[in-house]
């Protein structure tokens, strides 16, 4: 049912029908906010796009999760890092890119409605998503996933209701961001040192975290850091980074029909033979055993 785009390896995309994005816009709900693309390239190698202002009828959300890019509207360019987005208008001539070095791992969603310029506004020039100790990305990430998920499984009007129910939370989750994450804030003051540093870890799952970039986090010696790290949780830093790693992929495996490369592109891991390795190495069994494993 769904179409899906090929060029990336590890890529995931839906292109919703042209009918149902038609027919959906008399909704209610539709008319508000509707998605018409929605998708996941990890390591968009050589990945650009360019659009005449006709051919830009939809806002465009790319969010940047590691790598480098750029993007330019009306003739302005502007350069995207990780951990930034930025959201394209609504017929607007522009253009976007992968940076040839470092290519650039991105989510993106293309939508549109009464209500897409009120989330856009703003947001035209590349805004941060600081990793941090009451950030809630890995959240978003997981809501990202629930939008994917339901769209993946068609195009029913409760499939479509619900994805843009989510899709509301999200793009406020991105224009509220401060209140976003005080929400939670009074939880966040109670939580230790470790569980600071281990919230820093699933904030970055998505990416190759050094003992370095961690011991940084922690303002500590790296020395100091490991001993303290290893005496209140009976793991080495990146033996624990590796284990939250795992934990994600089981949720993944569990309540996604992603390919298990996918998987493994998403959680920073290079090369699907040493993600099995690791996989089953901390769960007993291989990632397809696991995927087949009855639970509950």
């Amino acid at each position: 049912m769904s179409k899906l785009k090929s060029g990336f390896f590890g890529e995931r995309a839906i292109i919703v029908p042209t009918p149902i994005i038609e027919d959906f816009k008399n909704n209610p709900l539709g008319s508000l906010l509707h998605i018409t693309d929605i998708g996941y390239y990890p390591k968009a190698e050589f990945h650009h796009r360019k659009r005449s202002k006709e051919e830009a009828k939809q806002y465009i959300l790319i969010y940047c999760v590691e790598g480098l890019g750029w993007f330019e509207i009306e003739g302005i360019k502007q350069k995207v890092s990780p951990d930034h987005f930025f959201i394209l208008p609504k017929g607007k001539a522009h253009s976007y890119g992968s940076n040839s070095n470092s290519p650039w791992t991105i989510y993106w969603i293309h939508f549109d409605g009464e209500k897409a310029d009120y989330f856009s506004t703003g947001f035209d020039k590349p805004t941060q998503v600081i990793p941090e100790k009451d950030s809630r990305i890995k959240e978003r990430l997981y809501l990202f996933e629930e939008i994917y998920s339901t769209l993946r499984n068609g195009y029913s009007k409760s499939n479509l209701e619900y994805s843009i129910s989510s899709l509301f939370h999200y793009l406020g989750s991105l224009k509220f961001l401060a209140a976003y994450r005080e929400s939670l804030s009074s939880k966040q003051n109670e939580i230790n040192f470790i569980d600071d540093v281990v919230h820093f870890m699933q904030e970055n799952i998505h990416k190759k975290l050094t003992l370095k970039d961690i011991t940084n986090y922690s303002q500590l010696s790296t020395s100091y850091f490991s001993a303290l790290f290893q005496q209140k949780t009976g793991y080495s830093p990146l033996n624990y980074f590796s284990q939250l790693k795992i934990q994600d992929a089981c949720h993944y495996l569990d309540f996604t029909d992603m390919k298990i490369n996918q998987i493994c592109n998403m959680l920073g891991f290079d090369d699907p033979l040493y993600f099995s390795r690791v996989f089953t190495k901390t769960m007993g069994i291989s990632p397809s055993e696991y995927r087949e494993k009855k639970k509950g």
